[in-house]
């Protein structure tokens, strides 16, 4: 029997206009954006896929408890509901809420490393890398080697490479390591989970040196539900219990909210370490704000807290991937190199595969990116050299493997046929994709490039 179809868990009660333009109007705009999607203005796109961080639409419920927002400055009633929140829904004891994940990730990294230290991660994600090395950590990649290649099935290319991580212990010794990142859902890899069996063994390995897990749990929700539907044993286990089961094997984590927790800004640090946890409520009253509110107002926390609650619910979840597989199918359908399998939060094109005409150092998923706009005013981002950036001691590229565009979906936000016009623009581009010319960088800050940088054409 065919599978019957099913339909968002929700409806629309409230609608945003979007602004129509012609392509040349998009040309003129991608110009003076320095073929940089992040320089456009929000006003100038059509589908919105530069992110799905902060671009979540939230529900009347967190609308709602927005209005109850407690806005004194110490002590604030949302401040405990969000506590209470993590506490039964993560699994973790401790709360510092910050303005948003990378104050979190700058928090832990200034606590936890030691210059010289490294932080093995399972890839490296832009400003986690950044935070690490700002306080002197050396970043280790310890991820499987099927994560760096787009066209592998492998159905958990997040999973840690136990072997990678022993060899560096041998090599500089435990103590060399100041703890383990580990991101469910990595971003760079192509929104790849890991699964429970490799974190159990990863967890069981770390307890064997005493180094303690940290997770980026961004987009662990998505990473429960991908054990859901692919590891044995977990299919008719709720995806709460999942994440709650897979927090259980760290000793915290730093969250951006503005991914699973379905809110426009946020973020926190939450731990059971009672020394790491005093140590940051030291440290965020400088750089964020007091320890009970971080750099956030009460609607904040109050949105963040009812959002955890809803991240965890199995339909919206479901239907949150659904989407993202929806759009890419009709790419796979339609023959465009995509990484596989496709991932929890957006499907990424492989733009070595896509412009093979164009080499690296041409930067092809910047072009890409500002091709897609160009067409069809879709707005997406490069992931690849890039955001790699440059080495700090050399100046060189870093040359990752992966040089992909990613569609990212906002949650609760477009519909299919929004996914439509994509897919459309997509295949247009690829059957005309030697028009596609490459790009020289005329603007470059020294860190985080891919948020400033300018390109122009080669020979424009």
């Amino acid at each position: 029997m065919k599978q019957r179809t099913i339909a968002e868990p929700y409806r629309i009660k409230m609608i945003e206009p979007i602004k129509m333009t012609t392509r040349e109007y998009r040309e003129a705009k991608i110009r003076e954006a320095g073929y940089n999607t992040f320089l456009l203005k929000s006003e100038d796109v059509y589908i919105d896929l530069l992110t799905d961080s902060g671009a979540s639409a939230m529900s009347d419920w967190q609308w709602s408890g927005m209005f109850l927002g407690d806005e004194a400055y110490a002590g604030a009633r949302n401040f405990f509901h969000l506590e209470k929140a993590v506490q039964e829904i993560y699994g973790f004891k401790h709360i510092v809420p910050t303005h948003q994940g990378r104050a979190a990730e700058h928090i832990t990294s200034q606590i936890r490393i030691q210059r010289g230290q490294y932080v093995p991660m399972n890839m490296y994600f832009t400003t986690t890398r950044e935070h690490a090395e700002r306080a002197g950590g050396i970043f280790y990649d310890c991820i499987v080697d099927e994560a760096h290649d787009p066209a592998s099935a492998h159905p958990f290319k997040g999973n840690v490479d136990l072997n990678k991580l022993q060899r560096l212990v041998d090599e500089k010794g435990a103590n060399a390591i100041a703890y383990l990142s580990i991101a469910p859902c990595v971003n760079m890899a192509g929104g790849q989970p890991f699964s429970m069996a490799n974190l159990r063994e990863v967890a069981a390995w770390a307890k064997r040196y005493n180094l303690p897990i940290i997770f980026d749990a961004t987009r662990a929700v998505e990473n429960a539900y991908f054990i859901q539907q692919r590891e044995e044993g977990y299919a008719r286990k709720p995806v709460r219990a999942i994440l709650r089961e897979m927090m259980g094997y760290g000793e915290g984590c730093t969250m951006s909210s503005k991914k699973d927790n379905l809110v426009n800004i946020g973020g926190f640090l939450a731990t059971n370490n009672e020394a790491f946890f005093v140590k940051a409520k030291e440290m965020v009253v400088v750089f964020e704000g007091l320890h009970t509110y971080g750099g956030l107002a009460g609607r904040d926390m109050e949105a963040i807290a009812r959002g955890i609650y809803e991240m965890v619910d199995d339909a919206y979840i479901a239907s949150r991937v659904r989407q993202v597989e929806y759009l890419g199918k009709r790419l796979q359908d339609a023959g465009i190199p995509i990484v596989i399998p496709i991932g929890g939060h957006a499907v990424f094109l492989d733009a070595k595969r896509f412009l093979p005409h164009i080499p690296q150092e041409q930067f092809p998923a910047q072009a890409l990116a500002a091709a897609l706009y160009v067409d069809s005013g879709v707005r997406a981002m490069e992931r690849g050299i890039v955001s790699a950036g440059r080495d700090h001691t050399t100046g060189e590229h870093h040359k990752p493997k992966l040089e992909l565009v990613r569609l990212t979906i906002p949650r609760r936000v477009y519909t299919n046929l929004h996914m439509d016009v994509v897919a459309e623009s997509c295949q247009a581009l690829y059957e005309e994709r030697e028009k596609i010319k490459g790009l020289e960088i005329v603007y470059e800050p020294e860190t985080l490039r891919f948020f400033q940088a300018r390109f122009q054409e080669i020979g424009g």
